[in-house]
């Protein structure tokens, strides 16, 4: 009687067939060593460091840690720490069907190391695919976005995907160009303007690190400026990272580099890119191919090589804001990177934040500031327009604009452009109360009334019911005046006032780049500012007071920055350059303005933050949630000993069809906020203990989410 297992089993060919099948089991385990590590599916492994470390991307909390994996001997020389690799990943890889353990679906993910062995005792499932060879992760990418996930209660998944951008197979297969040698040394150029201007680009050129905070001059010469920065840092061999809030400034500093460096000397990252264009830049940037990049905050994680120079203009603008998980701030995440590389950094623009001042305070960096007489050869004049002076003025009770800005508009069309800022876009304004400037609310939903563009009864912006007889609740009046009047709007009344001249709009759904030299009214949101050839002949920033009473920690800051934004657009007074700004000269941003002194104007904050214990001189996060979820993750949450908890306090309710900020509620629901506020120093640890809350939390699967933020913005 023949049998297929022959004589290796002798005697057993009498056996049931159950007792058969165990023998064959017990001899093939016994002839065949099992591997260390051992897959489910017993894959041949790879026979060095057969274990990945793998971070699936996954952004929860409860999974922000590496998963070990075997490596097939087929994927042993593509598994390469800093690869893409796919992996099984979910239910099913614990799931046991038919005595046989059963894949879950596949995900993508990250090797992040190759190991000997594993911490985990049970059989590992194998990696499924090398999804490229191309090695984009190196351990500086991954400390960095690590150091950035820790500071924002993140995951280090949900950094990575805003770190590296989505693969391109053309353009991984196309080849980078090969590196350009350093270019030489640039001169100092109009650097020489300020009091360690020249000093500044000159340690750059030498290889040393120097740290700034830089207040650059009204005017453009700003872009030039940040080039003769980069090509200097490129001379002494390193790599240059600058970050700009928009696709216009990166456009003008784009321009700048090219001429003063030529071709293939930078790279130029914005999310604004095809995904082809932007991922074959970020690949010639990791390859070493490129040593600079110019980009918006998209380019915050660029892999420059032997970085040197990080520099970021106008860190108070919202673009640099990550709106997605954990919502990293771009200066955050250079000053990380700026400390983990020793390389030079450069804060710049016309403004000065507090973050700014406060970096010059604790002597971490240095100012760079030109001296008052050239400040004032700069800048343009700024005259301000109060409430005393439109009670007094015929013009201004009967129009929008008092006579001193009728003036200034026909004085500046004489000799070109003249600017208009107006603080919102659109036509239709929001009404308040003419004597007490009461914002005027619907009945109803108390939302806000609204004037139409075709003359007829106020609406309400909510719920769209139609409002007769208003009258005001504090003072009983019944004129209503315009709180905001938008773009269109204002663009229509000037074009009444002067029929002969153009009139263009700049704003969200068309922003000018440049205009002509020509007389012409250019009618602007704040941010969407064009630049004229030569420079405006004059500017008028409209509505002041709706910025600054805002209920905003930053509403002062934040008007100020846009006013100086607006007014550096302007010539110099030598050259006729007029401001007039309709806000309350009093107060203290007005009159930063009038001096063209905003470090002075953010010292004096700072101070003031400092003794009311406000960011940044604390540390603060913000929890939001409906009022069940958010007292459950605060008696759950173990915060540091010095941790003040303020709340929580109620959040206004979304109307439906208004757009939903980031923390703020569903439409219709009711949600509440609470601060956590720390002393410095004790940020890492707060940061901490809400992640490991919020981690326990998603494990759970608790229904009702919890939003935490660090450093929120929106601090009243």
């Amino acid at each position: 009687m023949s049998s297929d297992n022959g004589p290796a089993e002798g005697g057993a060919q009498d056996a049931p067939p159950e007792q058969l099948a165990l023998i064959r089991e017990t001899v093939r385990r016994t002839k065949t060593p099992r591997a260390k590590p051992r897959t489910w599916r017993g894959a041949a492994l790879a026979g060095e460091l057969p274990v990945a470390r793998v971070l699936v991307d996954k952004g929860v909390l409860h999974l922000d840690r590496y998963f070990d994996y075997a490596v097939p001997e087929e994927l042993d020389a593509e598994a390469q720490p800093g690869v893409r690799v796919r992996v099984r990943f979910g239910a099913g890889r614990h799931r046991v069907r038919d005595g046989r353990r059963e894949g879950g679906g596949l995900i993508d993910g990250f090797l992040i190391e190759r190991r000997a062995e594993s911490d985990y005792a049970g059989p590992l499932a194998a990696l499924a695919q090398v999804v490229s060879p191309e090695r984009i992760l190196d351990e500086e990418l991954l400390g960095l976005a690590r150091a950035v996930a820790d500071r924002y209660a993140g995951s280090l998944a949900d950094v990575l995907q805003l770190a590296v951008p989505p693969r391109n197979a053309r353009a991984e297969k196309r080849p980078s160009p090969d590196p350009l040698p350093p270019p030489p040394v640039p001169e100092a150029g109009s650097w020489a303007r300020y009091e360690a201007g020249e000093a500044f680009v000159a340690a750059l050129a030498s290889g040393s690190a120097p740290r700034a905070v830089w207040n650059a001059l009204p005017g453009p010469g700003w872009s030039e400026e940040l080039a003769r920065a980069v090509a200097a840092t490129l001379a002494s061999g390193r790599g240059a990272l600058v970050v700009l809030p928009d696709g216009r400034a990166v456009a003008r500093v784009d321009a700048a580099l090219t001429e003063l460096l030529g071709e293939g000397r930078h790279a130029v990252l914005t999310a604004d890119a095809g995904p082809e264009k932007r991922y074959a830049q970020w690949l010639a940037v990791r390859r070493g191919a490129v040593r600079a990049v110019v980009g918006t905050r998209a380019a915050m994680f660029a892999p420059v090589r032997d970085l040197g120079l990080v520099a970021l203009w106008d860190d108070g603008d919202d673009s640099h804001s990550e709106p997605h998980a954990p919502q990293p701030h771009a200066r955050e995440v250079l000053l990380l990177r700026a400390a983990q590389d020793r390389c030079a950094f450069l804060l710049g623009g016309w403004s000065c934040t507090v973050e700014a001042a406060q970096l010059v305070e604790t002597g971490w960096a240095r100012p760079l500031v030109a001296a008052r007489e050239q400040v004032r050869a700069a800048a343009p004049l700024v005259r301000t327009v109060g409430d005393g002076d439109l009670a007094r003025d015929e013009a201004a009770r009967a129009a929008r604009l008092p006579t001193l800005a009728w003036q200034a508009v026909r004085e500046g069309l004489r000799h070109g452009p003249v600017l208009v800022q107006v603080p919102r876009r659109g036509y239709v304004p929001r009404m308040a109360c003419a004597a007490c400037r009461t914002p005027a609310r619907c009945r109803h939903c108390s939302g806000p009334l609204e004037g139409q563009e075709s003359g007829s009864a106020l609406r309400c912006g909510w719920c769209g019911r139609e409002e007769g007889g208003w009258h005001c609740p504090e003072c009983g009046a019944h004129r209503l005046r315009a709180q905001v009047v938008g773009a269109r709007r204002t663009a229509e009344e000037l074009g009444r006032a002067f029929p002969a001249v153009p009139v263009r709009t700049s704003g969200r759904e068309h922003v000018l780049d440049t205009v002509a030299r020509a007389p012409a009214l250019v009618v602007s949101t704040p941010g969407a500012e064009p630049v004229a050839e030569g420079g405006y002949a004059a500017a008028l920033l409209l509505d002041g007071w709706a910025m600054l009473g805002r209920p905003d920690l930053r509403a002062g800051e934040d008007a100020l920055r846009r006013w100086l934004a607006a007014a550096a657009l302007v010539r110099p007074q030598s050259a006729g350059g007029t401001v007039v700004a309709v806000a309350e000269p009093t107060l203290r941003p007005v009159q930063a303005l009038v001096r063209w002194d905003p470090v002075g104007h953010a010292v004096r904050e700072l101070a003031e933050r400092a003794e009311l214990g406000f960011p940044p001189v604390s540390r603060m996060a913000a929890v939001s949630g409906p009022p069940e979820a958010v007292a459950g993750f605060l008696d759950a949450v173990e915060l540091p000993p010095e941790a003040e908890l303020l709340g929580p306090v109620p959040l206004p309710v979304t109307a439906p069809g208004r757009p939903r900020r980031a923390g703020a509620p569903p439409p219709g629901e009711h949600w509440e906020r609470a601060l956590i506020r720390v002393p410095p120093g004790r940020g890492a640890a707060l940061a901490g203990a809400l992640k490991t809350a919020q981690a326990a939390r998603t494990a759970r699967g608790s229904e009702a989410g919890v939003w935490v933020r660090i450093d929120p913005p929106d601090i009243g």
